[in-house]
């Protein structure tokens, strides 16, 4: 019987470092530099040149799909160091006017329906967050820790014991980049 391999690759652009050592992947760029831990994907990993190269002999499913997922987070990570992520959430409101403020690694959010008590919302790692007019901006180079804290941000205006179709008001994902 023969062996069944599954492999996946990444190429490596101009001005990226990646670096292997045992299954920690470093990527350094102009905007900065990732590290993630793949120890607990039990597959062949190997760099050379400028492709990263995963791949496993008579996988089972599970380590199949996995390497197909590293590669992705490696080719993630890549993207990171060279353009950034930026996801755009837009401030939806009728009648009471959303006040959102950054102290620190939280986010407050006051006058939600007109209610007195803030919400708070936590900014993940080095995810960079701005507010632009009725636009709340979080940038990174990390895509884990800008979608967790747009995702945050969204879930910290979830409508509770209310009619969805009738209150619409919210902080919601419109874009990203």
């Amino acid at each position: 019987m023969a062996a069944t391999i599954v492999e996946n690759t990444v190429t490596i652009p101009e001005g990226v470092t990646l670096t292997l050592n045992g299954c920690k992947v470093t990527v350094a760029g102009e905007r900065g530099s990732i590290v993630k831990d793949f120890t607990h994907a039990r597959l062949n990993i190997e760099h050379a040149e400028d492709v990263f190269r995963v791949w496993a002999v008579n996988p089972k499913k599970s380590q199949a799909s996995l390497v197909n997922t590293i590669v992705a987070h490696v080719g993630n990570m890549v993207k990171g160091v060279t353009q950034g992520f930026t996801y755009k959430l837009k401030m939806v409101f009728i009648h009471f006017p959303i006040t959102v403020r950054i102290q620190g690694k939280r986010i407050s959010i006051q006058n939600f329906i007109g209610e007195r008590r803030a919400r708070e919302a936590e900014i993940v790692g080095d995810a960079q967050v701005r507010v632009e007019g009725e636009d709340v901006i979080v940038e990174g180079i990390d895509i884990d820790e800008v979608a967790q804290t747009a995702a945050n941000i969204q879930r910290a205006t979830k409508i509770r014991r209310k009619d969805l179709r009738k209150f619409l008001d919210g902080i919601y994902v419109y874009s990203k980049e």
